[in-house]
């Protein structure tokens, strides 16, 4: 089998879709020879924040010397990137290699796994197999029926921050979706929570109470903001003094004081850490499309938030870089998403919009996209790709400008490729 047929067969079309439960997941690792036994976790779920968070922690740990697995999705540019081993994608022939062991063991089972469940089974072989010390993983949606919550008790289950956001399969409220995040909290085990929704504390604190796990979250207020630029930022946070994170997103101080007690509960739980290797690890974090910096003149920034939370989140980034300004946004957004909303936020900030439609079959035309901003007073014209897109905003802009690509992951990779960013 090729790296093109392994995607093929990923990606057939009898796997598409969203089957929330475990049993297919655990059946299939069953046949693997439970690979997941053999493996010790971080285990993240919430709203916003996941994949920089997992990226932090993962940084750090492979600063400290431990062989370090990291999981997430979706991918930005290519699907090797949703599991690699201390920052190594899985190569394409591996891939190929594990698919091609894993396809008759699939087709086998009456009920077949999802395309998500498929991948996760795949990565948790593939970490396994390389004998990973550790592995960031991160949720692909809710928490206690998501594939990935096959595992034992991890070494820390982190709940991000948390948002309404796929209230259609987890529900309306965020004590529903709360609920169903806490699902990853296991007997006996170290929490830590981002906090700062009541309704979501609440359902946390009671789940932790009821099996007996350890409760511990950050304290935002101990956050003292140092230098912040297109290059990154400082901070300091209860003892630790001026660390720096290439991460630019003002939100990105909070996911860092998370991955700091997270730090903390792995001390307490014998991984050996030191200071100097997580100043290291925070510095050295890489994170694609997520309030990213691809050129300066003008500067073009590509963030993928998707939901009010996290559009919010974009919105008060750009508001503290360039205080008092408006901007050119490149936008694409999902149908199912809470549209209105995402605007309401980012209308303010808006000089005009130039609109496409994501890569994706949810994906709202550029054309109706156009018509919902124009509707709000502001000029938005659709463009016919992503490509055209980025022109047309740069161009608008000018030398001294500032753009800034968002509403979707699923375009941030189109836009990072006409950067030459892969």
């Amino acid at each position: 089998m090729t790296y093109e047929e392994a995607l093929k067969y990923i990606h057939t079309v009898y796997w598409q879709g969203s089957k929330l439960g475990l049993e297919r997941t655990q059946e299939l690792l069953a046949m693997l020879g439970n690979p997941e036994k053999k493996l010790k976790f971080i285990h993240i779920a919430g709203t916003n924040g996941k994949g920089s968070t997992a990226a932090m922690l993962a940084s750090i740990l492979e600063e400290a010397g431990y062989r370090t697995g990291l999981y997430t999705s979706p991918f930005i540019n290519r699907f090797n990137e949703r599991m690699q081993i201390n920052h190594e994608q899985i190569p394409d022939g591996e891939l190929a290699e594990l698919t091609e062991h894993i396809r008759p063991l699939a087709d086998s089972m009456a009920d077949r796994p999802t395309e998500f469940e498929l991948i996760t089974a795949l990565a948790m072989e593939y970490f396994a197999r390389h004998k990973c010390d550790i592995v960031v993983l991160e949720v692909g949606m809710g928490g206690e029926l998501d594939s990935t919550n096959v595992i034992d008790v991890p070494e820390a289950a982190v709940i991000v921050a948390m948002g309404l956001d796929h209230v259609k399969e987890l529900g309306p409220t965020m004590a529903d979706i709360a609920r169903a995040k806490a699902g990853i909290i296991k007997a006996g085990g170290q929490v830590v929570s981002y906090g700062g929704n009541p309704d979501a504390d609440a359902v946390i604190a009671e789940t932790c109470q009821a099996k007996g796990a350890g409760l511990h979250s950050p304290d935002f207020s101990a956050i003292v903001p140092g230098n912040f630029s297109l290059d990154g930022q400082t901070f300091s946070y209860k003892n630790w003094k001026d660390l720096t994170i290439p991460l630019i997103g003002s939100y990105q101080m909070n996911n860092a004081a998370v991955v700091l007690e997270t730090v903390e509960v792995l001390r307490s739980g014998g991984w050996h850490i030191s200071d100097a290797e997580v100043r290291q690890g925070l510095a050295h974090t890489r994170w694609p499309a997520r309030f990213e910096v691809l050129q300066k003149d003008p500067v073009f920034i590509v963030d993928g938030g998707h939901n009010p939370h996290g559009i919010k989140a974009t919105a008060e980034s750009l508001k503290r870089l360039f205080p008092g300004r408006k901007f050119t946004f490149l936008t694409g957004v999902m149908a199912d998403k809470d549209v209105e909303s995402i605007l309401g936020l980012i209308v303010p900030l808006a000089e005009r919009f130039f609109t496409v439609r994501p890569n994706n079959p949810r994906a709202m035309s550029a054309e109706e996209l156009a018509k919902r901003i124009q509707a709000l007073g502001v000029s938005a014209v659709p463009c016919p790709s992503v490509e055209a897109g980025v022109a047309a905003a740069i161009q608008a802009e000018g030398k001294d400008g500032v753009a800034c690509a968002l509403g979707s992951l699923y375009m941030s990779g189109d836009v990072r490729a006409c950067f030459s960013r892969g």
